[in-house]
């Protein structure tokens, strides 16, 4: 086993290599006719320096940026030859590649952000924090109660930006000596108000249900993922009746590290193809696109594992049942909307269309997440959010140039 180990590693490092090695290619003959940015013309930047593997991250804050960007000019930094051209296929605003450290110099010098925003918590993010004359906020990728949600990294920022009262006290019991009143401002999720794509599937009876699976983890304390436990009983219950409709989204890590996890997802896969086969006017959906919203905002019930899916589909206010981790080390914190929360265990998976059944008539359940999504997000009337993350960040310039003008600057 350890030596076929060493060989499947061995195998996907040098796949890496050559993807790598394609994708500096492809960037340097597309870099020339990229427009330069104007000196002191941008400034937010949006620092990522993740893989295109991560790219779901940044995706979701476009249509946010875009808007901002009327009027604060945005920038979104990348580090990695695959991100930035995938970056200047999809971005809405300009894109900066800053590969060397050199490179974000020189980005750093010619344009002077008055805020980086940061959208995860890559170690590299550190190469851009040693910068001081700009607001360094955590803007993160999505809301939940996973443990990624509490850790100490969120004091190396100036301020984030949280999702609502439940991220106020899920840091505030987490953190020791952060002042969370301070050091945070809420502002929903304005992601909602932009939720992306077409419905790819004709409006008629059947029940859709979205099932959106996380991946398998790196460690025992976030194995969350459902795949390999749940997930291949749940899709063929649901696939083999004729009054649903399966929406399969899986996060895009899944089956990374883990053969088996990636079996049980492609056997998902493969059982949608065989049951549009069998029943073309079932329109079963195998979403592995770039776009995030109709799934969410559609879906008549949604299964999600642990991650921030719930939390996306608590703001919608519609049905939802989460699956209960089976590895006995994957750190569940009930303290939240997870004590809360319309369970489903891998020994239920099989009763999974009497559940969604059930779930899209509760009317106690529906009282309960309405509850939940108010103490989660705040109001979620449509535009609220996007207001509360413009008012956020006017708030945070006019610090900058107070403290600017303070200290002799402009």
């Amino acid at each position: 086993m350890p030596v076929t180990k060493d060989i499947r590693t061995a195998i996907r490092l040098a796949q890496r290599l050559v993807a790598s090695r394609r994708s500096r290619r492809e960037l340097a003959r597309r870099l020339p006719s990229v427009p330069a940015l104007a000196p002191g013309s941008i400034e937010i930047a949006v620092y990522f320096a993740d893989g295109p593997v991560n790219m779901y991250q940044v995706r979701q804050w476009y249509a946010p940026l875009a808007e901002l960007a009327a009027e604060h000019p945005v920038a979104i930094v990348s580090r990695s030859p695959g991100t930035m051209t995938t970056l200047l296929d999809e971005s809405p605003v300009p894109v900066v590649y800053a590969r060397q450290v050199v490179d974000l110099e020189r980005f750093v010098d010619e344009q002077a952000p008055k805020i980086v925003l940061y959208v995860n918590q890559n170690a590299r993010n550190f190469q851009m924090m040693r910068y001081g004359r700009m607001w360094h906020v955590f803007v993160n990728h999505g809301e939940s109660d996973k443990m990624y949600m509490t850790t100490n990294q969120f004091k190396a920022y100036d301020h984030a930006l949280i999702a609502g009262d439940a991220a106020r006290e899920r840091l505030a019991a987490a953190l020791w000596g952060y002042d969370v009143d301070a050091r945070t401002t809420a502002i929903g999720r304005p992601q909602a108000d932009h939720f992306a794509g077409a419905v790819p599937y004709p409006a008629d009876d059947r029940t859709v249900v979205l099932y959106a699976p996380t991946w398998e983890g790196d460690r025992a304390a976030a194995a969350y993922g459902s795949i390999a436990t749940h997930g291949v009983t749940l899709a063929e219950r649901l696939l083999a009746s004729p009054r649903h409709r399966l929406v399969y989204r899986p996060h895009p890590r899944s089956g990374v590290l883990d053969p088996t996890y990636r079996a049980a997802h492609e056997r998902i896969v493969g059982a949608i193809t065989t049951a549009n086969a069998a029943d073309p006017s079932a329109h079963h959906v195998y979403d592995d696109g770039p776009e995030l919203g109709w799934q969410l905002a559609d879906a008549d019930v949604a299964v999600t594992d642990i991650s921030a899916m719930i939390y996306d589909r608590l703001a919608v206010g519609k049905p939802l049942i989460v699956t209960r981790p089976a590895a006995p080390g994957a750190d569940v914190d009930e303290r939240g909307y997870l004590g809360d929360a319309n369970w489903l265990h891998a020994a239920d998976a099989g009763d999974v269309v009497a559940r969604v059944d059930a779930a899209a008539t509760d009317a106690e359940e529906l009282a309960k997440l309405r509850r939940w999504v108010q103490h989660y997000f705040g109001d979620t009337t449509p535009g609220v959010a996007t207001a509360r993350l413009h008012a956020a960040v006017d708030q945070l310039v006019a610090r900058w140039h107070e403290e600017a003008a303070a200290r002799g600057g402009s």
